[in-house]
């Protein structure tokens, strides 16, 4: 029997994080769906993924038998330079102050790393996402599509040098 996320004692049972799967997607959309909303549409960053697809590095975390969590990635360039973009990431209300959040957003970065990428970037709550190693982008760097806060445009280097000269035009796809 399939338990709901608000079922499940999120201090008793540490979530499993995986690969998000073909499988998964539906169960992914929904719970973007329900921790953002329409109004996630509207935005810039939301222009990055239309008519593109999510890397195959995006990560769910599993509490029982339900995805609790989820961050994608997707493939874009600034510019020039090829680059990933972080978002949307949601934690089930259940879950939520318990860390899995920055989990999430570690361990995408992590596989992202690990297959030889080297920029992230995202709109974002700097408050959060910098403690998780992200900055924000110097002024004029990137242009996105789509009015945005400039102060909320952050991008972490996977590796040493990754952002340097990097700039232009945000836009999805490979």
């Amino acid at each position: 029997m399939s338990m709901s996320p608000t079922a499940v004692q999120p201090a008793a049972l540490a979530p499993d994080l995986r690969f998000e799967r073909p499988e998964d997607v539906a169960r992914v959309d929904s719970l973007i769906e329900r921790a953002f909303g329409p109004g996630r549409l509207a935005k810039a960053a939301e222009r990055l993924r239309e008519n593109n697809q999510p890397a195959p590095l995006s990560v769910v975390a599993w509490g029982a038998d339900e995805i609790v969590g989820c961050v994608r990635l997707w493939p874009i360039h600034i510019g020039a330079a090829a680059a990933l973009l972080l978002g949307p990431f949601a934690v089930e209300d259940a879950w939520r102050g318990r860390g899995l959040g920055s989990d999430l957003v570690e361990r995408a970065c992590e596989v992202a790393r690990d297959a030889g990428h080297g920029l992230i970037l995202l709109v974002g709550d700097a408050p959060f996402f910098s403690k998780l190693g992200f900055e924000t982008v110097p002024a004029g760097r990137i242009v996105l599509p789509g009015p945005v806060n400039p102060r909320r445009v952050m991008w972490r280097a996977l590796r040493s040098g990754a952002a340097d000269g990097v700039q232009g035009l945000a836009r999805g796809g490979d």
